[in-house]
C-alpha cells in the first residue's frame, strides 16, 4: 500500500471535526503526521472508537488518549449578548457562523463540528457547547454512526472549500498589491520634472496619527496571533500583512512631506487629542467590563489600550510637527 493511499485511509477514520486538538491544522495533517509515525492516540473528538480502528490500520499499540474522549458538541451563540464582531466568524474552519459586523451572528446547526475554535476570540464569552442535537437524539449506535459518518465527510468538504476561498483570497489581495505598486512607480516616473520638485501638501500630523493608531492595533493583531490556534493564523496573517502595507504606505507619504504650516498644525492637534481622549475613554470601558467579568487577558488589554492612548495623547499635544519638540514623535521604525 502506497503512503497516498494509507493518508487517505486514515483520513477517513478521522471525524473531521478539524479542531487542531491533535496538534496538527486540521484532520488530513494529523493523518500525513500518522504516516510518519506519530501516535494515533492524540483524536479526543473521535475517542477510543476512532482509536482502535487506527491502531487496526497502522498496527500501533491503541494508547490512551491524551484527552478523555468527547461527545460530538454543537456551539451555541447568546444572540442577545453578540456584540457582531465576527471574530468566530474568523476562527470557524468549516464557515458554519452567520452574521456580519455589529450585527447578530448565529451558528448554522447542521454545519457546526463542535471544534471549540470559536470559544477562545469571543471577547464577552457568549458562546456555549452543548451535546449536538442530531447526536443527542438518534435513536440507536446504527443512527448515531451514520451521522457521525455523515458529518465527517460534510466537515471535510467545508473546510476544504472554506481553504480554497482564503486562499483565493489572498492571492487577490496580493495582486492588488503588486498593481498598486505598479501604478505608484509609474506615478512616479511619468510625472513631470516639476511636479516631483513640488509634492502636493500633506497633512503630517493627520498622517502621524493614522501610523501611531494603525502601530497599536497591528500589536493587538500580533499578541492575538501569538496565542491563535493554526486554523485561525492563516486569516490573521492576511490581516497582518495588510496593516504592514498600509503602514509602509504612510511611512512613504511622510518620508516626501513638506514641513507643515504651523497654523493647520496646530487645528489638527486639537483633532488628534480629542480622538486620542475618545480611545481613551472606550479603553477605560472595556477595562471596567474585563474587570467585572474577570477576564485577565482582557483586563492586560485594556491596559496596553490605555497606555497607547495616554501616549497618543501626550504626542498630540506637543509642538506642532515642524519645530524641534514635534519631532520626537518621529514616524520612522513604527512598523517594526
Amino acid at each position: 500500500m502506497t503512503a497516498a493511499i494509507t493518508v487517505e485511509r486514515i483520513d477517513a477514520e478521522l471525524p473531521q471535526t478539524q479542531c487542531g486538538k491533535c496538534g496538527h491544522d486540521g484532520c488530513r495533517p494529523y493523518a500525513e503526521a500518522i504516516v510518519e509515525g506519530e501516535a494515533i492516540n492524540r483524536c479526543p473528538p473521535g475517542g477510543e472508537a476512532t482509536r482502535d480502528r487506527l491502531a487496526a490500520l497502522t498496527g500501533q499499540l491503541p494508547l490512551e488518549l491524551i484527552e478523555p474522549p468527547q461527545t460530538p458538541l454543537l456551539a451555541v451563540i447568546r444572540e442577545a449578548e453578540c456584540i457582531g464582531c465576527t471574530k468566530c466568524i474568523q476562527a470557524c474552519p468549516v464557515d458554519a457562523i452567520l452574521g456580519a459586523a455589529k450585527q447578530m451572528h448565529t451558528v448554522i446547526e447542521s454545519e457546526c463540528t463542535g471544534c471549540e475554535l470559536c470559544i477562545a476570540p469571543c471577547p464577552v464569552d457568549c458562546i456555549d457547547l452543548v451535546a449536538h442535537p442530531q447526536w443527542q437524539n438518534a435513536a440507536d449506535t446504527a443512527e448515531r454512526q451514520r451521522y457521525l459518518d455523515w458529518r465527517a465527510a460534510n466537515g471535510r468538504r467545508r473546510f476544504e472549500a472554506r481553504n480554497r476561498r482564503l486562499a483565493v483570497r489572498a492571492e487577490e489581495k496580493r495582486r492588488k498589491r503588486e498593481r498598486r505598486r505598479a501604478a505608484a512607480a509609474r506615478q512616479v516616473t511619468e510625472a513631470p520634472p516639476a511636479s516631483r520638485e513640488r509634492p502636493a501638501d500633506v497633512d503630517v500630523t493627520a498622517l502621524k496619527a493614522q501610523v501611531a493608531t494603525l502601530t497599536a492595533r497591528r500589536k493587538r493583531l500580533q499578541r492575538q496571533l501569538d496565542r491563535a490556534e493554526e486554523a485561525q493564523r492563516p486569516a490573521l496573517l492576511e490581516r497582518l500583512a495588510g496593516f504592514d502595507d498600509q503602514l509602509d504606505a504612510l511611512n512613504r507619504r511622510l518620508d516626501s512631506a513638506p514641513a507643515p504650516d504651523r497654523s493647520a498644525t496646530r487645528d489638527h492637534q486639537h483633532i488628534a487629542v480629542a480622538a486620542a481622549e475618545q480611545a481613551m475613554r472606550k479603553a477605560r470601558q472595556e477595562l471596567a467590563h474585563f474587570q467585572r467579568q474577570g477576564d485577565q487577558a482582557g483586563i492586560g488589554q485594556a491596559w496596553d489600550k490605555i497606555h497607547e492612548a495616554e501616549r497618543l495623547i501626550s504626542l498630540a499635544s506637543r509642538a506642532p510637527a515642524n519645530s524641534p519638540a514635534g519631532d520626537a514623535g518621529d514616524h520612522r521604525g513604527t512598523t517594526s
